[in-house]
C-alpha cells in the first residue's frame, strides 16, 4: 500500500490515465478488455477522480468474469460497485456493442 501512496504523491493524471488505461486492456479475458479498455480511452478523461478511483477498486478485483458479469447485469453487483460508475460502464457497453454490431461484428 505504500507504493501506491508514493506513486499517487508523484504521478501525474495524464500518468494515471495511461496506467489504468493500460490494465483496462490487460485484463485476461477478452469481453472485459473489449469494454473496459474501450471504455477508457473513451471516457476516462472525462471521470472525476472518485470516479477513477472506483474504476481502479474495480480493476483490483480478482475475478474478472465476475466483472464482466455485473456489467452485464447477470449477476448482482456488489454494493462497493453499485455506482455511477458502473451505470455509465452499462451505458457505454451497451452503445459500444450497439455500434460494433451496427459495423458488421457478430
Amino acid at each position: 500500500m505504500a507504493d501506491n501512496d508514493a506513486r499517487a504523491e508523484t504521478e501525474t493524471r495524464e500518468q494515471r490515465l495511461g496506467r489504468v488505461t493500460f490494465r483496462a486492456w490487460r485484463r485476461g479475458f477478452r469481453e472485459a478488455d473489449l469494454v473496459l479498455g474501450p471504455f477508457m480511452q473513451a471516457e476516462g478523461a472525462s471521470l472525476s477522480d472518485a470516479e477513477l478511483d472506483q474504476f481502479e477498486a474495480l480493476l483490483a478485483e480478482d475475478n474478472d468474469h465476475e466483472i464482466y458479469a455485473w456489467i452485464i447485469e447477470t449477476k448482482p453487483t456488489p454494493e462497493v460497485h453499485a455506482t455511477g460508475l458502473m451505470d455509465r460502464l452499462r451505458t457505454f457497453m451497451r452503445a459500444h456493442v450497439a455500434a460494433a454490431v451496427a459495423e458488421g461484428a457478430g
